[in-house]
């Protein structure tokens, strides 16, 4: 996730970035709703964020074409969503901010549409049956303008830079380039079309589906994800970049991107990305991709961000550190991705540890002393007050579900033993492979595997505001 270079997580409040706009065509004459509509609810269902994501369908593939000029800072966009039905639906919702929409397409037929906030209605010209396969296509443009708010998350989603754009989208940010199903708990796989002035390189999940091609001063870039994905973690980076291309010792394609500002670390990056790829697939279980790396881009974010198979970090040379925390979350986040906001701990205190077990490979400091140092400060340290294994919406990357949560897995591992331990993190990844993962399934597994009831160590560590004994 979100990882300041400094040290220091980010703290955040979630925000919607409003672009309310009146219909964008009226329906046509004689168009009524019937009696018994049915909609797809407008949040997927998490009570934390419930605009979020929307209810009535499961998303299973998004196709992207977009045409984005840097100088004028203009996108152009068609977004095909293959989803299934939930449930019938007369109106189903999609997430889209600021942008227009030109046109809305349901099964190759003209759909009717309404724009409120960041909600996008679309009504299709007839019922969609429930266990109902459906295609949607929208067809959009304008000025992408990224999320910010004011609680030290800075800006996300789609950022413009002068040569191209800066694309993290966690935690809510993919709704400012594309329409989609925003929330980590509907993934699905991805294509992209990526189509930018000839010069520029766009750089986005997975592995290239075809060499790129020219004409007429532009170049279009296709790109596949074919395992499934969060919407948070989709990118289209773009701009002018170093690149290195190879493979690490196991055989997995590496690529490292690097602006020319940059350039430095690019023999670094790639190094380091194969390297550290490697010893995970070790200690974590196969790798779950079929390519990894980085980019790292000329925009001062303060942050990276561990787009499934392109980690991105923003303005700064990465250590192995933070490179250690980014693919981490390949196996914690983005193949095992969770349900809902509120276990956000599965994600980084998993990562933080996993920045502790590197250094302790590398025969740095010991995860037992960042343990220790950690646990000596003081009882009013904030950190206490803020129990991880809830993260609160309106400080969803507070420190403490990064170092809490990074200390819970090794007061867990001192608890039922290196061996026991180290199984069950490679038992996790493997069982939840590609899915979604709570914690009460955490804590049920590591109780499976230990024999051990370990309900007061998870709620003395994950639960409760003050520092565990």
């Amino acid at each position: 996730m979100r990882f300041d270079r400094r040290g220091v997580a980010m703290l955040a409040t979630l925000i919607s970035v409003l672009a309310c706009s009146p219909a964008d065509e009226p329906p046509p004459t004689g168009h009524h709703l019937p009696a018994d509509h049915r909609a797809g609810a407008p949040g997927i269902g998490d009570p934390d964020f419930p605009t979020d994501g929307n209810g009535g369908y499961d998303v299973s593939h998004y196709d992207l074409a977009i045409d984005y000029t840097p100088t004028t800072k203009r996108l152009e966009g068609v977004t095909t969503i293959h989803a299934g039905a939930t449930q019938e639906l007369t109106s189903f919702n999609l997430d889209l901010a600021g942008l227009t929409v030109r046109e809305v397409s349901v099964d190759g037929s003209p759909a009717t549409f309404t724009r409120q906030g960041d909600e996008l209605t679309v009504r299709p010209p007839q019922a969609i049956d429930g266990n109902t396969p459906f295609t949607v296509k929208v067809t959009y443009s304008g000025l992408p303008k990224p999320a910010t708010n004011n609680a030290n998350l800075g800006t996300y989603g789609f950022i413009p830079t002068s040569d191209g754009a800066f694309v993290a989208s966690e935690p809510n940010g993919s709704k400012t380039w594309f329409p989609n199903n925003d929330h980590p708990s509907d993934k699905a796989t991805f294509d992209f079309t990526i189509t930018v002035p000839a010069g520029v390189t766009a750089l986005a999940n997975g592995e290239p589906a075809g060499q790129p091609t020219t004409s007429g001063g532009k170049t279009t870039y296709r790109w596949r994800e074919r395992h499934p994905m969060a919407t948070y973690l989709a990118t289209a980076t773009l701009g002018k970049f170093e690149l290195r291309q190879g493979n690490t010792a196991a055989g997995i394609a590496n690529l490292a991107a690097a602006d020319p500002k940059f350039k430095a670390s690019l023999n670094d990056l790639y190094t380091a990305s194969a390297e550290i790829t490697d010893y995970w697939s070790t200690v974590f279980g196969p790798y779950p991709f079929s390519s990894t790396g980085g980019v790292v881009d000329d925009y001062s974010a303060g942050y990276a961000l561990e787009n499934q198979t392109k980690p991105l970090y923003g303005g700064f040379d990465p250590g192995e550190t933070i490179i250690a925390h980014e693919l981490a979350h390949q196996w914690f986040g983005n193949s095992l991705t969770i349900r809902r906001w509120k276990d956000l701990w599965l994600n980084e205190g998993f990562a933080t540890y996993a920045e502790w077990l590197w250094s302790e490979h590398k025969g740095k400091k010991t995860a037992e002393s960042f343990f220790r140092d950690f646990h000596q400060r003081p009882a009013d340290d904030p950190m206490w007050k803020y129990p991880p294994g809830r993260a609160k919406p309106d400080d969803l990357f507070n420190q403490s579900v990064y170092t809490r949560g990074g200390m819970t897995l090794h007061a867990l591992r001192k608890a039922i033993g290196d061996a026991t331990f180290f199984t069950l993190l490679k038992t996790w990844a493997a069982e939840h492979r590609y899915g979604h993962v709570t914690t009460e399934q955490f804590v049920d597994l590591a109780e499976r595997l230990s024999g051990k009831d370990l309900n007061g160590l998870f709620d003395a560590w994950l639960f409760q505001p003050r520092r565990p004994a």
